[in-house]
């Protein structure tokens, strides 16, 4: 188990990436979602998202406990929950799917007040939570930007 565990956290093992494994994961997310994902039913990317949001709970507790850190770096399930997140609000437009990459990296990387917030939950739930905080900022602010374009 403590393989599965481990490929989930690390998102199949973006989160070994040498330089800014959440970036990476994000990216993956954007590629995969304007791909694939977009051109299927609503509810299934819905699924992926709740989906990821259990296991990566699951993943991101074992894995910290495993290596004896409270968020490793190596952890990225939290991200491409968020990412996916963002997108499944909006239509699968290259620009609106790159400023929902853009915005939430922003609000992810800075954690301004109260995503930071979030990281304090125990385990799994903190390190899934900020992220998530993070997604519903850029999601506003992108939501805010589409209505007054």
């Amino acid at each position: 188990m403590k393989i599965l565990w481990t490929i989930a956290a690390t998102f199949f093992g973006l989160g070994y990436a040498p330089l800014a494994p959440g970036t990476v994961t994000s990216l993956a997310v954007l590629i995969l979602y304007k791909l694939v994902l977009s051109g299927l039913p609503r509810a299934l990317p819905a699924g992926i998202f709740v989906i990821l949001l259990v296991v990566g709970t699951c993943a991101s507790s074992a894995y910290a406990a495993r290596v004896r850190k409270e968020d490793p770096g190596a952890v990225v399930i939290d991200e491409a929950a968020g990412q996916l997140l963002v997108f499944l609000t909006v239509p699968p437009a290259w620009l609106n799917l790159g400023l929902g990459f853009a915005l939430f990296r922003f609000f992810d990387i800075l954690k301004p007040f109260p995503i930071s917030r979030a990281e304090r939950l125990p385990g799994g739930w903190g390190i899934m939570a900020d992220d998530l905080a993070a997604a519903a900022a850029a999601g506003i602010v992108l939501h805010l930007y589409l209505f007054l374009k």
